[in-house]
């Protein structure tokens, strides 16, 4: 049984709203890259001062009960957070949209097993 699934005829309008959608999600898209950039500043800086040294053993430790972040998640978001620290020109086209946060982060997260942050 052969089965055929509906044609679909673009009109002007529905192509036009179909574009309308994907500029809004691309706009989203820098928006939470930008946001994220802040949040892995305030992660660098909090790690730095050892503001999680009052009772965790890590600042990964203290992210993942603060903010209910799975535990490998938060020590991803502490290593990159380091990691982008001495790369500015990185970090800012980061923070600027530019590239996203699996580009900024792509040598440092999970997938590369160079790095340990406890």
């Amino acid at each position: 049984m052969d089965i055929q699934s509906p044609e679909v005829i673009p009109t002007p309008e529905h192509v036009a709203m179909l574009e309308r959608l994907g500029d809004e999600i691309a706009e989203l898209s820098a928006h939470l890259d930008a946001a994220t950039a802040r949040l892995l500043d305030l992660i660098r800086e909090f790690d730095a001062r050892e503001g999680w040294g009052h009772g965790f053993r890590s600042c990964a430790d203290w992210l993942s009960w603060r903010v209910g972040l799975d535990k490998g998640a938060a020590r991803e978001r502490v290593r990159v957070a380091r990691a982008l620290g001495p790369l500015p020109r990185l970090a800012r086209a980061f923070a600027g949209g530019e590239i996203s946060y699996s580009k900024a982060c792509a040598p440092y997260c999970t997938s590369w097993r160079g790095w340990s942050v406890r």
